[in-house]
């Protein structure tokens, strides 16, 4: 049989939300690549699944890529999956995916929880068409300048950071973007603190700051009602 390379996504949460097919897949593959050791054993444990574990990250991934390649090419199988949810968005794995490609292994995605789309089908905003835009720099000016830019993008716009940076990210917002731009924070998706935080930039900030809010979240924005939809 031709080696195969699963992309098997994991909840983004809730533990339930793995479908019956990751299961199969991950008690079945030879080994599974994964980003962290601890978060993927956790998730692992759960299932009771006990599988040989091979870490993929930034900073190895040029290194680790051939030796899995090799593996594969020998006739194993492999699911790659990431902390959380797809993997692939924002994680690392793509050198993997083309290094497997370019050596003809078959590329087998199995699909399920992502973030981003339960983001927007729970935002209420249309999202036909949307930009995912993805994560903001980390440094504040140029994270400023990032969302200047999309000030032109008249779509449904996506926005990724991290937990500890959420205030401060709607902050910019409002600052830049104008206290009357229409959001929607996904905050905490699937778990127990799940909510959405629905209005413009100002009030959303405001019940972050008077919630102190800290934890997962998507944001989604829309910089103005789109022409279908005037009346």
């Amino acid at each position: 049989m031709k080696p195969k390379l699963y992309i098997v996504s994991t909840p983004i949460g809730n533990y339930e939300d793995i479908t019956l097919r990751a299961l199969r897949v991950l008690k079945e593959c030879d080994f599974i690549i994964c980003e962290e050791y601890k978060e993927a054993r956790k998730l692992l444990s759960h299932y009771q699944i006990q599988k040989e574990l091979v870490a993929l990250n930034e900073h190895n991934e040029k290194d680790i890529s051939s030796e899995i390649i090799s593996k594969l090419l020998d006739g194993q199988s492999a699911a790659l999956i990431s902390d959380c949810g797809t993997p692939l968005f924002s994680d690392p794995g793509h050198y993997l995916v083309s290094l497997a490609i370019q050596n003809k292994i078959d590329i087998v995605p199995v699909p399920g929880a992502s973030s981003l789309l339960s983001a927007l089908v729970g935002s209420g905003m249309d999202f036909e068409k949307f930009y995912y835009y993805g994560w903001l720099s980390p440094k504040r000016e140029i994270r400023k300048k990032q969302l200047f830019d999309l000030k032109r993008i008249r779509e449904t716009i996506i926005i990724l950071d991290t937990p500890y940076r959420l205030q401060t990210l709607l902050e910019d917002v409002v600052k830049v973007l104008g206290e009357n731009v229409q959001i929607v924070l996904a905050f905490e998706l699937t778990k127990g603190k799940e909510k959405f935080y629905r209005g413009n930039a100002l009030q959303v900030y405001n019940s972050a700051k008077k919630e102190n809010l800290k934890g997962e979240f998507v944001l989604i924005l829309r910089n103005k009602i789109s022409d279908h939809n005037k009346t």
